[in-house]
């Protein structure tokens, strides 16, 4: 019985350790999607992301010699709605002590889908699963085109807006209707801001994909809770529209349907896709 116990808290303290936050220094950002134009300026959305390395380093220090890795190629998948970027798949199966995890990975190449799935099944391990919980980190550019620079590093970006929590925007003042701090954080630089005036909740921002300027800027992550933050009016006292003007423009939506087109396909992966390798 003692043997036993020894070797659940034996096995209870490698998890932990694989899923111990990976180091500052090894996690990297890459922009992920197009520029937008906002106020004459251009941002990108950029995402955290680890090496394949840094996994395999974590592997080799918690469980040296006790873990492997196999790999099974998919058939490629074709129609309008596969991403021209992941013309390739990749299954992975990882073992760890026994335990077995599997995902599936995409890419351009044979690599890039390998590294991607042997990336996906270590987070089913904890490894780099903190990553996931990283706020929406949007930077300014140097323009539109395809060789864009961020005028600021990304990691010092998200770590002066989200390191120690400035710009968080509390639930107290959307409940109070703070007009001066809703018009703080009601720039393209604080995405996810805001918290949900009725959940206290991460929040979607839909400023940048909706098509009736009168819809809310901010709309709650979860699917079970109705919370939204209007747009501030200028000149005006900020006040939540009745439940007709509510009808009335969630009827302007529903009426104006538009064919999904490549950029609203990304736009709607950018908000609702936050994996971050």
């Amino acid at each position: 019985m003692i043997a036993r116990q020894e070797t659940f808290n034996s096995k209870d303290a490698v998890w932990s350790a694989l899923a111990a936050p990976v180091p500052a220094g090894t996690i990297s950002w890459r922009q992920d999607g197009k520029p937008v134009a906002r106020d004459g300026r251009y941002f990108a959305r950029f995402v955290c992301y680890i090496e394949a390395n840094t996994v395999r380093e974590r592997l080799d220090t918690v469980v040296p010699g006790e873990w492997d890795l196999t790999l099974e190629m998919l058939p490629q998948i074709h129609g309008a709605e596969v991403d021209s970027d992941s013309v390739c798949a990749f299954k992975a199966r990882l073992q760890v002590l026994g335990v077995i995890r599997e995902d599936v990975g995409t890419g351009r190449d044979y690599k890039q889908a390998a590294t991607d799935a042997f990336k996906r099944a270590a987070v089913r391990f904890g490894i780099g699963n903190e990553l996931y919980s990283y706020e929406q980190n949007w930077v300014e550019v140097d323009g539109d085109g395809k060789y864009a620079k961020p005028v600021e590093d990304p990691a010092n970006a998200y770590e002066r807006r989200h390191g120690n929590g400035a710009g968080k925007l509390s639930r107290s003042a959307v409940a109070t209707d703070d007009v001066s701090a809703m018009k703080e954080a009601n720039t393209l630089t604080d995405v996810d801001a805001v918290s949900c005036p009725k959940c206290g909740g991460r929040m979607w921002d839909n400023r940048l994909t909706k098509r009736n300027p009168k819809a809310p800027d901010y709309k709650c992550r979860d699917r079970n809770c109705d919370g939204v933050v209007w747009p501030v009016k200028t000149g005006a006292s900020h006040a939540e529209p009745d439940a007709s003007d509510s009808a009335e423009e969630s009827a302007a939506e529903v009426e104006t349907p538009k064919a999904p087109t490549r950029k609203s396909r990304a736009a709607k992966l950018a908000l609702t896709d936050e994996i971050p390798f």
